[in-house]
């Protein structure tokens, strides 16, 4: 199941009139869930950023760009948080193989660039 079919499930749902008080803490939740969303972007983006210093560490001396060991590392720490916080394993690990992929695009777009390029 994906988000379209999910929103097509809830829109045939009929509503009933919701009282006020209901709405304005369905505000607040959502407005607590933006703020969630924009730490999560701006930890994303700070992640993004640390690695692409790292990839300059590793062109600046000589260290192979993909590192296995490491990645396993992280995925194994992803999937130990999924089962210690009751969340599906399979999506973080899923979502960091998306996270690793970016990450070693970015590395390698960084190893590659001539010396005192930068990434913009």
């Amino acid at each position: 199941m994906d988000i379209s079919d999910i929103a097509s499930a809830a829109s045939g749902a009929s509503s009933p009139s919701v009282n006020p008080e209901a709405l304005a803490v369905l505000q607040a939740l959502r407005d607590e869930l933006d703020g969630i969303d924009w730490r999560l972007m701006e930890t994303l983006r700070q992640r993004l950023d640390c690695c692409c210093r790292i990839g300059l560490h590793k062109r600046d001396h000589a260290i192979p760009m993909m590192q296995p060991q490491r990645i396993g590392l992280v995925q194994q720490r992803a999937a130990e948080f999924a089962v210690n916080h009751g969340i599906r394993s399979d999506f973080l690990r899923s979502l960091y193989a998306l996270i690793i992929e970016e990450t070693c695009r970015l590395e390698l777009e960084v190893i590659n660039a001539p010396a005192g390029a930068s990434r913009g």
